[in-house]
């Protein structure tokens, strides 16, 4: 198991903690990673874009001209996709973009995420994160003692909307539940910082 240390909110050490290698010491597979952040944003995708056809255009029934005698290539309608005005030759048209992964490749990509963010060095254990009131300052004076500067995702054991309304206004970072974890959140955060609390649940679901 990977003896980490575990920091206060003022960012000292007070003690370590083991975590677990089959959820923290994995193989970490990129293949599964890949896959698990498509479609995190694939997922997200509206799919409502929508551009018109020749056959949707509204006009363009008479035929320009003759087709023999004057000169030019001969034409069907003027709404024809090379013609000003015209359709457009493939155009998109809503559709679903979101699809599906097993239920043990999600789990598999989520350790490897986790896994990726310790060998990476990226990762922080807190022993908790607490406030009194919603205060953006007191969240922002955490992110200093941790020495934390570029987007950061916290994971909370348990619903804290002190810490979560405190956090909002602070660009780059984020926080999210152990049951709302994503590999995408976790990637895309160069720093990853996990209560314990949060760790044992993590535990307990994952191992």
């Amino acid at each position: 198991m990977a003896n980490v240390s575990v920091l206060n909110m003022q960012g000292q050490e007070v003690g370590t903690i083991d975590l677990n290698d089959a959820i923290f010491g994995v193989e970490v597979n990129e293949n599964l990673i890949h896959m698990a952040v498509v479609q995190h944003l694939a997922n997200k995708r509206q799919g409502t874009q929508k551009a018109k056809t020749r056959g949707e255009v509204s006009g363009g029934g008479r035929k320009p001209w003759r087709q023999k005698g004057t000169g030019h290539a001969r034409q069907g309608s003027t709404r024809a996709p090379q013609w000003k005005g015209g359709g457009v030759v493939f155009a998109p048209v809503p559709r679903d973009y979101s699809f599906k992964m097993n239920k043990k490749e999600k789990r598999a990509a989520l350790k490897s995420a986790l896994t990726d963010r310790l060998q990476e060095g990226k990762l922080i254990i807190l022993d908790e994160l607490k406030f009194d009131e919603i205060k953006t300052k007191a969240f922002a004076q955490v992110l200093d003692n941790l020495k934390i500067s570029n987007k950061a995702l916290f994971v909370l054991g348990d619903l804290d909307q002190n810490v979560i309304l405190s956090a909002r206004n602070l660009p780059g970072t984020k926080t999210t539940q152990t049951s709302e974890m994503n590999v995408y959140d976790v990637m895309n955060a160069q720093t990853l910082v996990i209560t314990k609390d949060a760790v044992a649940k993590i535990e307990e679901v994952y191992a």
